[in-house]
């Protein structure tokens, strides 16, 4: 039997893309309409918005274990966290969870390097983006990263909390990360990292000037792998 798949919750939008990615890949290795069982908690997202706005990584971990220990009750065998910035209380949470985790941005990176790719640009939130996240998984594989510049972390992660975690996609939002993608293109990077959850709701390979690393479908991925 494959195994049951925990998913801790945080924004609604990039948790939806990543259960959905999630249920309709699964006949790919389970057969027609199969998929592992996934059981998914969410705390209100307000509550890990008033943490982030506080810095406080802590309460941010408290609120994953809290997830971890609900999905663990109810037989979840591993767990998967579809949010990247909320990543940064990792090394709080695995220490203290009652399952073990695969980790968003060492998915991501371990792609990356099977694709061959060298140098990544990193867009995500504010915190994820000026986080050691991603680089710390990056430099391990011997991959290098590009960061958005200040005024683009501060319109991207405007973007992302206005519009994206609200299911809202506007034509304006996509020509803005097309810009940013071009920059860091002409900057040297051979792919984007999609380290927002909600990014790949505007930008994906077909509009991209850079391909693509989703990192909602990649853990979704890596999570069906695993239970399968």
């Amino acid at each position: 039997m494959p195994q049951h798949i925990g998913v801790v919750g945080c924004s609604a939008e990039g948790a939806a893309l990543c259960y959905r990615t999630i249920c309709v890949e699964g006949a790919q290795l389970l057969g027609a309409h199969a998929h592992p069982e996934v059981s998914m908690h969410t705390p209100s997202f307000a509550l890990y918005v008033q943490c982030l706005e506080r810095d406080d990584w802590q309460g941010v971990g408290d609120l994953m274990l809290q997830s971890a220990a609900k999905l663990e009750k109810i037989g979840a065998d591993f767990l998967i966290c579809p949010d990247n910035t909320i990543h940064q209380a990792f090394s709080y949470v695995e220490p203290r969870s009652p399952l073990p985790w695969l980790h968003i941005a060492e998915v991501v990176a371990v792609e990356a390097a099977q694709r061959g790719f060298r140098r990544l640009g990193l867009l995500g939130t504010q915190w994820l983006v000026s986080s050691e996240v991603y680089p710390e998984k990056l430099n391990a594989l011997g991959l290098d990263y590009m960061r958005p510049t200040a005024v683009e972390r501060k319109e991207i992660n405007r973007i992302i909390f206005a519009e994206l975690i609200c299911g809202i996609v506007s034509s304006e939002a996509i020509g803005y990360f097309q810009q940013v993608i071009g920059r860091m293109q002409a900057d040297g990077c051979d792919a984007v990292i999609l380290g927002c959850t909600e990014i790949p709701l505007l930008i994906n390979d077909a509009n991209s000037p850079l391909p693509t690393l989703d990192s909602t479908r990649l853990i979704a991925r890596a999570a069906l792998r695993r239970a399968a």
